[in-house]
């Protein structure tokens, strides 16, 4: 199938996954469907983070809520900062081991769990570089010319480096050095894996019949958190209104202004209809995630309420949720010594499954 086609047909299955989650079953191999294709194959989870610093609330109910759930439920799972990743934008070099480990405080105080998951940092197993640039040699320009990573930040720049370029090969190159065969991904990125999948095909048909599974999706359930502020936007830690975004380090009287704060429209029931209330919606779509309730259960709750009677009970909700985690955080970041013995050992575990892949990588391509 070309390309576009293929992407449509994704877009329009992505679409139809939200209202019918068979269709998910079906097309995107949740743990069901999967487990019976893989009955003699080990099944391996991969997935990765920048290293930005503190999650936002929208990172922590689109991604790392389920990055803990997943831990619990596959028998292999890696999760790697990616900070090869990060230096595709200017880093200062301080701010960037800072924010490294404030991201590994994070994963473990919202609930990572390095007995589970192995977490390690990318730029500490040089496999990753290596095999990237084996498969940038079996990728073509236009092939990357397409990808959403490179359209987008390079029209912001008005050009982009090299390394943005081939951004999308180091993540194929991320998950498919540990033979993963599940990788938890948000609809911006389905376009990604679908380079991950055709670098294996291309490389097992070069080298090596069957010697990289194919890597599928997971999509998360939970809807993207909207910006507090323009909620035709995706919640940002970058956004300039600092009433946008809420941080799971933010305080109870932080969090309840900034719901306050946020926009609405002139209409008081509280209803969700995404399209035409996006404010209310992105309201009632936090409330429910953050209570771990259906959208139909939070609506309920909110008869009878006003908007701004029901910002409180979303504020109580969300201020329950990361009370724990803030807690929890605060303690890891001050134990910089345990957060690197963390970080050793993945990497220590990483590497064990990383170097014998990159080891057989090697001998069929030709090098030893």
């Amino acid at each position: 199938m070309a390309l576009p086609a293929r992407a449509k047909l994704t877009r329009h299955l992505l679409r139809l996954s939200k209202r019918f989650p068979r269709v998910q079953q079906r097309f995107f191999c949740d743990r069901s469907t999967s487990e019976k294709q893989e009955s003699t194959e080990t099944q391996r989870v991969f997935s990765g983070i920048q290293p930005t610093g503190v999650p936002h609330l929208g990172n922590y109910l689109g991604t790392l809520e389920n990055w803990v759930s997943l831990q619990d439920r596959y028998p292999s799972v890696l999760y790697s900062v990616v900070d090869l990743h990060a230096i595709t934008q200017p880093q200062d070099p301080h701010v960037l081991r800072s924010n490294t480990l404030d991201m590994v405080a994070s994963l473990l105080a919202c609930g990572v769990d390095p007995q589970k998951a192995i977490l390690f940092c990318q730029s500490q197993v040089p496999e990753h570089a290596e095999l990237s640039w084996i498969l940038g040699c079996l990728t073509s320009m236009p092939r990357l010319r397409h990808l959403p990573q490179w359209k987008m930040k390079s029209k912001q720049k008005n050009e982009g480096s090299v390394g943005l370029y081939t951004y999308p090969v180091l993540q194929a190159a991320d998950i498919l050095l540990y033979k993963s065969t599940h990788v938890p991904v948000g609809e911006d990125q389905v376009q990604h894996l679908e380079l991950a999948q055709d670098l294996a095909r291309i490389f097992n048909r070069h080298y090596g019949d069957g010697f990289f599974p194919q890597p599928q999706a997971l999509l998360s359930s939970t809807r993207k958190v909207k910006s507090l502020r323009d909620p035709s936007s995706k919640m940002s830690k970058s956004d300039p209104q600092a009433a946008a975004t809420i941080f799971i380090t933010d305080s109870p009287d932080d969090i309840a202004q900034k719901i306050r704060r946020a926009v609405t429209d002139f209409t008081s029931e509280v209803t969700y209809h995404p399209e035409t209330r996006p404010g209310v919606s992105n309201l009632v779509g936090i409330h429910a995630a953050a209570a771990g309730i259906t959208v139909d259960e939070a609506l309920s709750l909110a008869r009878g309420l006003d908007t701004a009677a029901y910002k409180g009970l979303v504020a109580e909700a969300v201020v329950q949720r990361l009370a724990p985690i803030r807690q929890r955080l605060e303690r890891l970041r001050a134990e910089r010594s345990h957060l690197e013995a963390v970080l050793e050992e993945g990497r220590q575990k990483a590497r064990e499954l990383a170097a014998p892949v990159l080891g057989e990588v090697r001998r069929l391509v030709g090098f030893c």
